[in-house]
């Protein structure tokens, strides 16, 4: 089997195979003698924000003289970027023999596709006897299969109402579900948590007896601000005695801001945990160096193309805060291809509210919105509106019309700024 076929395989026979539940992974990992059970590091929950998380989490280690596998999801444009180590894709090859080893125990147990792919990652970063493993929960968290990952450190960056056909329909249900990655005794790292998600997260860590740090309340993030280069700010942890002034971190945004303090505070338990020495300098270098692509990045200056993998309310509201706060009084351009479960009706409406022009169009995902279910939202507003049945198509015309001195900005889905990903090249040297 070669890697497309290995591809094909695991897409076309598991792809569509997506069922919450642990009883699957905890049989396929004692089958594979308990590989995550021979790794340790943090596990990263919550609505948004853990991706950036974990890539921050990643630099950390990296910058302090430890080796570091991460586990992410979805991927932009290739599986084995969900796959790192020491901060590059692992190869291909390493990917399909552990797959090889082990095909034998998934299709006993008919594993899902995420199945497969988390029970590689724990397989994987065992073999290479890393220090430090970085683990991102799919979806939820105490039926992900994740969850039977060896944390040393727990976090949970944000809570908001997404996949409420799996999670549930309100803050308290979600939180709950999130909060299934705390272990017995394990530190948890909450992020900026609204009150009712959080007060259900704090019962479940008091019965688990795991001590929590909460943003706002043990560390702190203050004097904010963003440029095209990043993102500047102060980090505080009064209780551990630290305070760094002007970090600035390579991703764009307030929200970013937070993410990295997340991270540096989950940082600094697992060191203090394994007794490791934390630089200063190391740790201004790591967030300098925080390799994440489709979040607040911008593929060009003229004019300024940016793309951001929004793909919710929650990350919605956050990709138009930060674009009226870097540029209040320039017109906005925005190429849009949302899921269709997702609260469309919202995104589109905060989008339309805060831009001069949207063109609505439809990604590649099975699970891609209808383009007549977004125009019908996108024509209650008063701008000019289109729509196309290619992404790649639609960001070339609004491409065109975009003078430089004004932006376009490409959101909606990660799907749809992969599609625009993988033919970058085209589209701006074309």
């Amino acid at each position: 089997m070669n890697y497309k076929e290995f591809l094909s395989h695991i897409f076309e026979r598991y792809s569509g195979n997506v069922k919450l539940g642990l009883e699957r992974i905890y049989f396929i990992l004692k089958e594979m003698d308990n590989p995550e059970k021979k790794i340790n590091g943090i596990h990263v929950a919550g609505t948004n924000g853990k991706g950036s998380t974990s890539a921050i989490n990643e630099s950390l280690f990296i910058h302090h003289g430890l080796s570091v596998g991460m586990n992410t999801s979805p991927h932009l444009m290739d599986y084995c970027e969900r796959f790192r180590i020491n901060g590059k894709n692992v190869f291909y090859t390493e990917i399909l023999e552990v797959y090889l080893e082990y095909s034998e125990i998934f299709d006993k147990y008919d594993a899902s596709f995420f199945e497969i792919t988390t029970a590689i990652a724990f397989a994987l970063f065992h073999k290479k006897n890393l220090d430090v493993t970085v683990m991102e929960v799919g979806l939820g968290g105490r039926l992900d299969g994740t969850e039977p990952f060896n944390a040393t450190v727990s976090v949970i960056t944000t809570i908001s109402l997404d996949h409420p056909k799996s999670l549930g329909d309100s803050i308290e249900k979600i939180a709950f579900e999130k909060a299934g990655i705390i272990k017995t005794g394990v530190p948890v790292v909450l992020g900026n948590i609204v009150e009712e998600a959080k007060n259900v997260i704090l019962k479940v860590a008091e019965q688990k007896k795991s001590p929590v740090f909460e943003y706002k309340k043990d560390f702190f993030v203050e004097n904010i601000s963003v440029t095209k280069d990043g993102t500047i700010f102060d980090f505080s942890f009064p209780n551990k005695g630290i305070e760094f002034k002007q970090l600035c971190v390579n991703l764009i945004g307030d929200h970013q801001a937070i993410n990295a303090s997340i991270a540096i505070t989950d940082f600094i338990l697992y060191c203090e945990i394994f007794e490791h020495k934390i630089n200063e300098n190391s740790i201004r270098k790591s967030l300098m160096k925080v390799n994440w692509f489709g979040r607040m990045q911008i593929l060009k200056h003229k004019p300024l193309v940016i793309i951001d993998g929004a793909h919710n309310e929650e990350g919605v509201h956050a990709l138009i805060s930060n674009l009226n706060k870097m540029f209040p009084n320039t017109f906005k351009r925005f190429v849009v291809a949302i899921l269709r479960d997702k609260k469309l009706d919202n995104m589109i409406a905060e989008i339309c509210q805060n831009a001069q022009e949207i063109y609505i169009s439809k990604n590649h995902s099975e699970r891609a919105a209808d383009l007549e279910e977004q125009m019908l939202v996108a024509k209650k507003f008063l701008i000019p509106s289109f729509s196309s049945n290619d992404v790649v198509t639609a960001t070339l015309e609004a491409l065109k019309k975009t003078k430089d001195d004004e932006i376009l900005i490409i959101t909606g889905s990660l799907y749809t700024i992969a599609e625009v990903l993988c033919k970058k090249d085209e589209i701006f040297n074309g």
